[in-house]
């Protein structure tokens, strides 16, 4: 199978170059970078901090001038790039870069013409940004998660999370409510579900999900680390693991125990009695 073609087109006036790494390592994952442009005004001394960043990973910057102040033309330059090069038709797919919520309309449309759209941007991103990408990585949470060791006091936290209720996949409440959801939907009587089928359907429903961003390193051990689940790895006929999830079962307590024991023993001595 041939690697996907993809642009990577980078807003650097909402992205800062400690991320290219991250942003390049991400965009390899999913193909080949066959164009790299990052759009700023390069007249601004507040993007020299870009320039060993562009000579080192060969990115073309993309000059426009900011015409009035206060306005940001450089996202119009953006827009206006990623339309030519879909009609250019040589490429499969788009990493748009930037937190801006401007680019939401062009990730819905980039994906109405049937091209794969990864966001990548901090985790003040905002949701309308984040639903209209295929999958969107957070650039801060990765980069704290590559940096920092898997414990549970260093899980990176985003500054923008939401409450426990909301459907996100940058809250860890949430996101064991939502497994467990997905366990109830999938399970096939056992209790027990895929894992890899859990993954997919993360993937699938919500865009910014990824285990990075809860300090995890792999899905299991991310499924592993929620109070409420289960993790258990089996082995197939032909010797390959295979991990399954589900629900962790409740201990029963002390009490209940002791009431079902105390009226088994009274249905004893009832039946007792009866046969003298």
């Amino acid at each position: 199978m041939e690697d996907l073609k993809l642009a990577v087109l980078i807003d650097a006036d909402n992205i800062s170059p400690k991320y290219v790494k991250v942003i390049l390592d991400e965009a390899a994952s999913f193909g080949v970078a066959t164009c790299k442009r990052i759009y700023g005004d390069w007249s601004d001394a507040r993007l020299k901090s870009w320039k060993d960043a562009l000579l080192n990973n060969s990115i073309i910057p993309m000059q426009q001038y900011s015409y009035t102040s206060g306005k940001n033309a450089t996202d119009s330059a953006m827009i206006i790039d990623a339309m030519d090069l879909l009609y250019s038709g040589n490429l499969d797919g788009f990493c748009i870069v930037s937190s801006d919520s401007d680019f939401t309309r062009l990730a819905a449309r980039l994906r109405e013409a049937g091209k794969l759209v990864i966001g990548m941007g901090e985790s003040k991103a905002l949701g309308p940004f984040v639903k209209a990408c295929d999958q969107f990585k957070y650039l801060d949470l990765i980069l704290n998660s590559n940096v920092e060791p898997e414990t549970e006091e260093n899980l990176p936290v985003s500054e923008a999370q939401p409450a426990a209720n909301d459907d996100t996949a940058t809250n860890r409440e949430s996101m064991e409510r939502l497994v467990r959801g997905m366990i109830d939907e999938m399970d096939d009587g056992t209790g027990w579900v895929r894992t890899s089928r859990i993954g997919d359907q993360l993937i699938k429903r919500y865009p910014d999900f990824d285990v990075r961003n809860f300090g995890s390193k792999s899905l299991n051990k991310f499924l592993a680390a929620l109070p409420g689940m289960e993790v258990e790895e089996r082995m197939l006929a032909n010797g390959n693991p295979i991990q399954f999830v589900r629900i962790r079962p409740q201990p029963v307590p002390k009490k209940a125990v002791r009431k079902v024991a105390a009226r088994n023993g009274g249905k004893k001595r009832i039946s007792r009695k009866k046969q003298g």
